[in-house]
Parts: C-alpha cells; structure tokens; sequence
C-alpha cells in the first residue's frame, strides 16, 4: 500500500495500550527487513532516517526505497525524518513525500524550542503530515545527536508545549540515551506517569537500543505510543556481514554478506515488535 502517515497508527497504539516500533535504517537491505518483519508479523511500522543517514544518500534515495517496498507491503508504513535538526531539513522532507516529521528543537531553550516547532507544524499542517517534537533532552551520543548527560522533561512543561505547538506527539526524556549505553540505565517511570497526566497526545520513547524488554513494555503500560531502535540494528547488520567474512574471507559479492546482515535485523526487529505488542494489529 502507499506509505501512510504516523498519525492513525500512533492513535491507535494510544487506544490499544501498545507501542509502534519506529526503526531506523542506513540502506536497502535495513528497510527490506523492517519491511519484512512487519509483513510477517502483520504489524504497522514506522522507519526513519536521521540527518547524518539523509547526507550519506538523500531525502529522495532513502524514501524512494521506502516507497517501493510499502507499495508491496500489505501493512501500513510510515516514512519518518527522526531528530529533524533544522527548519529546512523538515522543509526538504515534507516536499520529498516524508509522512512523518520530527523537529527537533530540545537542545534550544524552551521558547526557541517552542517557536522552532510551531513553524514545522504550520508548515506540515496543510499536508496533514504529523510532527514529533522533544522536550528535555535525551542523552547519550548518536551521529550529530550529543544530548551528553541529558534533561529530564518537565511535565508542567511538555503541557504547555504540547498546547501551544499542537504538535501530533512527543518525545520525553525520561532517563534513556541514544547509542550504547554505559552501564545500566534507570528510568524515570514516575515522571513518565506524570506527563501522561497532563499530555493527551501519543508520548515517544527515544534511546530504546539496549533497554530491557520489561523496562520497555513497563513504558508502554504507562503511556509511550512509539519505541525508537536505532544503535542495536546497525549491530545486528554489522553482525551478520561480519560472520560471513569471518566464515568466507574470499566471498566479493555484497549480495551473499548483505543478505546476512538483512536476515540479522529482520529477526531483532520481529522480537522489537513483539515486545511493543504491535503485532497483528496491521
């Protein structure tokens, strides 16, 4: 089917007490097996691409493989800009055909954040494209994304925000980073209860590579509508292509050690799926 827009899915995730899986990929084989899980689960998926993956191709190149294989697909597919980090970046996306938009503004001061915001949703509303935002910011180091020790979101704050941006859902640190993790990371879930108190809008857990199965499905019990991996499947491709040259050292042809790195990340992201519980409700 063509490539729809996060808005439906994420609703429904709100109203159903589980999570989409929004997964990022860096190439073809990555968006053929997110695809792949997806249809094998019958589970409605988001991928996404950062700017650092947006310069290694283009807007075009990335959504254009994603296109193609949504159009085969018999779930539902949203093509995501993640971590939008400028107001011409989420410009470019939304006339590339991207369904979905993140901007964002958490390394600003709050009312910067705030206007920064307003102006994609203004931008993206006429379209009907949905805007992520992020509030607090989540640490860790990740491509161009240092949110170094991280902030916690407030949630008096992510209230406010939400009113005044409309945004279409929301991004909270609440204790979770991007890249690998350093030592055990303790969630915020209390704070997390709070902000679902005062904020109606899908909630967004960023920095999931490397938590546990029970700390992520304890966050969809108490309101994330949306689970980003990033880290943990660009292990997984590496993974694969790296025991075929290990097993094969004389093999040149990027079809036989590709298709492992393929086959790595298709399995993590049907086990990703099932622990946001979105399988089946394609």
């Amino acid at each position: 089917m063509p490539l729809v827009t996060s808005e439906a899915m994420l609703l429904a995730a709100q109203k159903g007490g589980y999570a989409v899986g929004a997964f990022n990929v860096e190439n073809m084989e990555m968006a053929q097996a997110v695809i792949a899980a997806a249809e094998e689960l019958q589970a409605p998926v988001m991928i996404q691409t950062t700017p650092s993956t947006v310069r290694y191709g283009s807007l075009a190149l990335y959504r254009a493989n994603v296109a193609a294989l949504a159009k085969a697909a018999k779930v539902p597919v949203a093509m995501h800009l993640d971590h939008g980090n400028s107001f011409e970046l989420a410009a470019q996306a939304l006339r590339e055909g991207y369904t979905s938009i993140m901007i964002d503004g958490s390394h600003e001061i709050f009312e910067e954040n705030i206007a920064l915001t307003q102006k994609v949703v203004a931008m993206c509303k006429p379209n009907q494209i949905p805007v992520e935002a992020e509030l607090g910011k989540v640490g860790g180091k990740e491509d161009d994304l240092n949110g170094g020790a991280g902030g916690y979101t407030d949630p008096l704050e992510a209230k406010e925000f939400v009113k005044r941006t409309q945004v279409s859902s929301l991004a909270v640190a609440i204790g979770t980073a991007h890249g690998v993790y350093v030592g055990v990371p303790k969630l915020d879930v209390e704070r997390l209860k709070e902000i679902r108190k005062v904020v109606e809008i899908p909630l967004v857990l960023h920095g999931a590579s490397g938590l546990t199965d029970e700390s992520v499905r304890e966050c969809i019990a108490e309101g994330i509508c949306k689970v980003n991996f990033a880290t943990e499947l660009r292990i997984a491709y590496s993974d694969g292509i790296k025991q075929v040259l290990s097993e094969k050292p004389d093999v040149f042809d990027p079809k036989v050690y590709s298709k492992a790195g393929r086959e790595k990340v298709k399995e993590l992201v049907k086990n990703r799926m099932q622990v946001c519980g979105c399988q089946g409700r394609a």
